[in-house]
């Protein structure tokens, strides 16, 4: 689709830098993609916040945390194993 936007010169020069000769309209493009895309991920974030509030596995912050460490810990060192004990030479 063709579009006219106004935009700062100095912006547009400094973009022309990095975009290289006749790439100006992908390089703005990529921008706006990976705008929209944070704008839509906020957007989903403040539409769900709290969701999970009065959830059971999460009574407590100490909860939440320790189920995020449960996690990482699996993802880091595979569900059999934990993380290395300082005992162990």
């Amino acid at each position: 689709m063709r579009t006219n936007l106004v935009l700062p010169r100095e912006l547009v020069q400094e973009a022309d830098k990095y975009a290289g000769p006749r790439g100006r309209s992908r390089y703005v493009a990529e921008a706006l993609e990976a705008r929209v895309r944070r704008d839509r991920m906020r957007a989903v974030l403040e539409d769900t916040r709290g969701m999970w509030k009065d959830h059971p596995l999460f009574p407590t912050s100490e909860a939440v945390v320790e189920w995020v460490r449960k996690g990482r810990a699996e993802k880091t060192y595979g569900p059999l194993h934990g993380p290395p004990r300082l005992d162990e030479s």
